[in-house]
């Protein structure tokens, strides 16, 4: 009780502290004084007793205020200026040195310029420090918008038409769109713990922990308790794990495929697959700090519920450095279809690894069935090693493409992929020795028959280095980059070789569309999504398909995905979605991510739209068909209905 009579008080001190921090708002007003130039005026009145921190160099960290301005057409002229001299004061929170603060009320100015298109209004961040006491508080980052003078106003029309019915289609051609469900979604994650299970950080802790509750408890039937509380505790917190996602994706549907494609967030993974395979080499060992696991642990003897839950916290936190890459693959793959999906494959991934526990613990004979622990953990370790390679570049790879940075060209990307496989090959029939290998050590029948198949797929990729038909690999559509990003290919990145009927711009596509009497095909595609590149590549370049869609169709792609940035003129800020929603439409994927969820109650990719040249919808959308006979078909009823 006291433990959480401590925690709801963190918390209330927590909400006590943001409200006192969301007091302090900052009013701001622009004054014009030339045609692209303007004063910035921000007032913000300090309760009493709090202080803002104005320039203290002397303090590292301790910033000054500052302007963030949200358009990068806009330069600041000069340095903030305040309105009054600071006062000095002696602060404990610096260990008592000299700093520089203001009171009461404060105005801070600056000059900026704006090139190119002035806008009737702009959005900035007030960045500044208040203190009281011990306290230190960031004031409010909520974007502020602040009129200016003569601006011109952004015509914005609504990226909701009028003209599409999407429960009533022109025909009845094609099904609705069926993401993976959840059941195949938890499937996977069960896949996922079930590799975990076979890691050195997991598997060893088997016995260990079972036979730990069977000696411990007073009665077997105690032990058979502990046992399957310690598996049900391990899936919880792993479902808990997911719960803040079902918070962020109540701002926006098109969330997750944003986290899913960020291209930071993808270098991110990119690093830690690296480091961790470089760890599953055998070349250093990844370790918690002690602070972390040691706490976990310090309470896993209390010889209770509570003991068991501390004992499974324990296991997932110290198994992470094993584990963290399959959840972070989870994570990646899971997120463009929702919170749900996550938390159904953490489920997955939960019971997987709870489940041995509390049943090795009703069945406790069962422990002796079990191999020991020893070198082909090891042999494991590093082919998963090899295989994190492999994932890392795939991170890289989704970066590359939404930011078209050109670093890896598909050649490249298989290439590498290549002399991975041969390294597992040479590592497979002991000819690479990595860190614990000996020269002479016996290699087994199973680490043979892998060093065949990593063989067998190393031939297979070869020919995808090539300029000729046999580099397509179907078997990996989706994981390369696609062919558009060839070093043997000097058309546009977004060509898809059904030029001149294929267009990036929906505003453009429909025009051409109704010069040419012609329906238009919308491919919501996205740089990173891969059944978008396994259709362009297995099923477009079927000669029957391609033929159909360049003689009959204005095909126009929109990237949900693309970080390119609109022109400041066609932003669209404080959109109201249907849903009720406001959002800044500031890139090119979010115009499309916005478009394809407005009109079409969809945010996955690939998704297909066939719309008549007046913009109604001629059929119900369709998603990923690898049935390149089923997708013609559903291509020619839509012709069929628009030539009625």
């Amino acid at each position: 009780m006291k433990k959480l009579l401590v925690f709801f008080l963190a918390v209330f001190l927590i909400l006590f502290v943001n409200a006192q921090n969301n007091d302090l708002v900052w009013k701001v007003d622009s004054k014009k004084f030339s045609d692209t130039m303007y004063t910035i005026n921000a007032k913000l009145l300090i309760p009493n007793g709090w202080h803002l921190y104005g320039a203290n160099p002397n303090i590292e960290g301790l910033e000054n205020v500052k302007i963030n301005y949200q358009l990068e057409n806009v330069f600041a002229l000069n340095e903030i200026s305040f309105n009054k001299k600071p006062e000095i004061i002696s602060d404990a929170l610096f260990e008592n040195k000299s700093v520089n603060v203001f009171r009461k009320d404060i105005e801070v100015t600056q000059n900026i310029k704006i090139t190119g298109f002035v806008p009737s209004s702009i959005k900035l961040n007030i960045a500044a420090f208040v203190g009281k006491e011990f306290e230190l508080l960031p004031t409010s980052e909520k974007a502020i918008e602040v009129n200016l003078e003569g601006g011109k106003i952004i015509e914005t029309n609504s990226l909701k038409l009028s003209t599409i019915n999407i429960k009533n289609p022109l025909s009845q051609c094609g099904d609705k769109v069926v993401q993976s469900s959840l059941f195949t979604v938890f499937l996977l994650g069960i896949l996922g713990g079930l590799i975990a299970l076979l890691t050195p950080c997991v598997f060893p802790m088997i016995p260990v922990t079972v036979s730990f509750f069977t000696k411990r408890a007073p009665t077997k039937k105690q032990g058979i308790k502990n046992g399957f509380l310690y598996g049900l505790f391990i899936l919880l917190i792993y479902v808990i794990a997911s719960v803040p996602f079902h918070l962020i994706g109540n701002v926006q549907p098109e969330i997750f495929n944003n986290i899913s494609t960020n291209p930071w967030l993808n270098v991110i993974f990119f690093a830690v697959f690296i480091f961790f395979s470089i760890s599953f080499f055998g070349y250093f060992e990844i370790t918690l700090p002690h602070g972390i696991a040691g706490k976990a642990d310090s309470k896993s003897n209390l010889g209770s519920v509570a003991g068991i839950f501390f004992m499974a916290l324990t296991l997932v936190i110290v198994s992470f450095s094993c584990t963290g890459v399959i959840l972070g693959t989870l994570l990646v793959g899971t997120s463009s279809q929702g919170a749900w999906a996550l938390t159904a494959g953490m489920a997955g991934f939960g019971v997987a690894l709870g489940l041995p526990f509390a049943l090795f613990a009703i069945f406790p004979n069962w422990l002796q069935s079990l191999p020991k622990s020893g070198g082909w953990l090891d042999t494991v370790k590093k082919v998963l090693a090899f295989v994190e390679l492999a994932l890392a570049l795939k991170f890289l790879s989704n970066a590359d493409l939404v930011m078209h940075w050109g670093l890896l060209k598909r050649e490249v990307f298989i290439g590498l992929w290549l002399l991975i496989s041969i390294g597992l090959v040479l590592y497979a029939f002991g000819i690479l020795r990595l860190p614990h290998d000996y020269k002479g050590q016996k290699i087994s029948i199973g680490r043979k028959i892998l060093g065949v198949i990593g063989l067998v797929f190393a031939i297979y990729l070869a020919p995808g280095l090539t300029n000729t038909k046999y580099a397509n690999l179907k078997l990996l559509s989706g994981f390369p980059p696609p062919f558009s990003n060839s070093i043997y290919s000097n058309n546009n990145i977004h060509d898809k070789g059904l030029e001149p009927n294929f267009i990036n711009n929906y505003e453009a596509a429909i025009a051409k569309a109704k010069q040419e009497n012609k329906p238009l095909l919308i491919d919501f595609t996205g740089w990173a999504c891969v059944n978008c590149r396994k259709m362009e590549e297995q099923v477009w370049t079927e000669p029957e398909v391609y033929k159909f869609i360049k003689e009959n169709f204005i095909l126009v792609s929109l990237y949900v995905d693309d970080k390119e940035k609109l022109p400041v003129e066609k932003r669209i800020m404080n959109y109201k979605t249907v849903d009720g929603n406001t959002k800044d439409i500031i890139t090119i994927g979010d115009k499309y991510a916005t478009f394809e969820s407005e009109n079409f109650n969809q945010v996955s990719q690939p998704l297909y739209i066939i719309l008549d040249n007046q913009e109604r919808l001629l059929s119900y959308p369709i998603g990923a068909t690898f049935n390149s006979k089923k997708y013609l078909k559903w291509l020619q009823c839509g012709v069929k209905t628009f030539t009625k």
